[in-house]
């Protein structure tokens, strides 16, 4: 083959391959672009993605409700007032009081003497009445002596049957005088026994109405608390009056807060009909932060019974009601409407609106609102010691 042949030939080839020259390109560039696009793609999903993943708001625990044997309270009001009261006054008129040994406040016991009277117009009034005792039982002793004599006589006839008589006669009614004077005399010992006032049973001075100096005419000079005891008398509707029974626990609470624990001693027998209420006397120790007079209101405990409880820490109150965020297997909180009842150390009892098996958050709900995400974190539960009836 020559020389011109060769180089026909290689014009020929390259006529040939020039047209596939631009397909090659046009395929590499699509392919390019293909790949851009699907990068592009991946991107954009990726970031849609995080944009649907919201971020967590909080990271929260989360705790159920416990069955918790709760006491069931029976709440009222009323007053404390003294279990009883005596009062204590002169037994003498017409003296003047000497001293005043007690003021209000003061505790005193059986026998004590509390005040005094100037004794003086006693005493000279017994001396009296003892000089006339001594007359008449020297008269009696006269007439005794005439008429044993004149028994003497009765046989001989010296005297008659009337003068007889006579003389028996004065005897008796000298010996009835003397009686009468020795009665006499036993008044004014017991006048002078009251010139002393004594306390008639133990008790704390509660009132005083005397003043040194006085002359008492009859009127009240002491009021004093019987054996310090006190009792709150518990306003209670007659509705629930039958829930209540003689021995039962009550805790009163007076103006400073501190309860008193005191035991149910009687239910009145009557009920009010103005109010329809009756009264419960519950005894109470004499602590010193109660004091007659004063309004107190208490819990009568009326027995125990199961029920549902949360820490209060995951009840929130909103606008005047109860709520719980409970939380959802997509770990998104529901904001839910709950009724509360009774209360017992930090629990406190669920009577409506979430079951047993709901997942609530336990604590720091106030920072979180209907809807938000939460990263779960499951809290220990902890034991609920139960309330056990007394």
């Amino acid at each position: 083959m020559n020389r011109s042949t060769i180089q026909t030939y290689l014009d020929n080839q390259m006529k040939l391959t020039l047209p596939a020259r631009p397909t090659l390109i046009a395929i590499a560039v699509s392919t390019v672009m293909l790949g851009a696009t699907v990068v592009a793609f991946n991107v954009r999903a990726a970031d849609e993605k995080k944009a649907v993943a919201p971020k967590p708001a909080l990271t929260v625990t989360v705790t159920q409700p416990q069955t918790t044997e709760l006491v069931q309270k029976l709440s009222a009001n009323g007053s404390i007032a003294a279990w009883q009261e005596a009062s204590i006054g002169a037994e003498i008129t017409g003296l003047r009081l000497a001293t005043v040994r007690v003021n209000v406040g003061d505790a005193v016991k059986r026998g004590q003497v509390l005040a005094t009277f100037a004794p003086e117009t006693v005493n000279a009034d017994l001396a009296q009445i003892n000089a006339s005792v001594a007359e008449a039982e020297a008269n009696a002793a006269e007439a005794e002596a005439n008429a044993e004599r004149a028994r003497s006589l009765q046989t001989t006839g010296a005297l008659s049957a009337q003068q007889i008589n006579q003389y028996l006669t004065a005897a008796k009614t000298a010996k009835a005088r003397v009686d009468a004077q020795r009665a006499a005399a036993k008044v004014q010992q017991l006048r002078l026994g009251h010139t002393q006032v004594l306390a008639p049973d133990n008790g704390v001075i509660s009132s005083r109405s005397a003043t040194v100096g006085a002359v008492v005419t009859g009127q009240e000079l002491f009021r004093m608390i019987r054996q310090g005891r006190l009792e709150w008398r518990a306003e209670v509707s007659s509705s629930d009056l039958s829930r209540i029974q003689s021995g039962q626990r009550a805790a009163v609470m007076p103006a400073d807060g501190a309860a008193i624990n005191g035991t149910v001693r009687m239910i009145a027998p009557t009920v009010d009909t103005q109010t329809r209420n009756g009264l419960v006397y519950v005894d109470i120790p004499n602590t010193g932060a109660a004091r007659a007079g004063m309004f107190a209101r208490g819990e009568f405990d009326i027995g125990a019974s199961a029920g549902l409880t949360l820490p209060q820490s995951a009840v929130q109150l909103r606008d005047g009601f109860s709520y719980v965020l409970k939380v959802g297997d997509d770990a998104k909180v529901s904001q839910l409407k709950v009724t509360t009842g009774r209360r017992v150390g930090d629990r406190i009892e669920i009577v409506k609106g979430v079951d047993a098996n709901s997942r609530v958050v336990a604590s720091g709900g106030g920072f979180l609102a209907d809807g938000d995400t939460v990263r779960v974190v499951e809290a220990a539960t902890a034991a609920v010691s139960p309330v056990v009836k007394k």
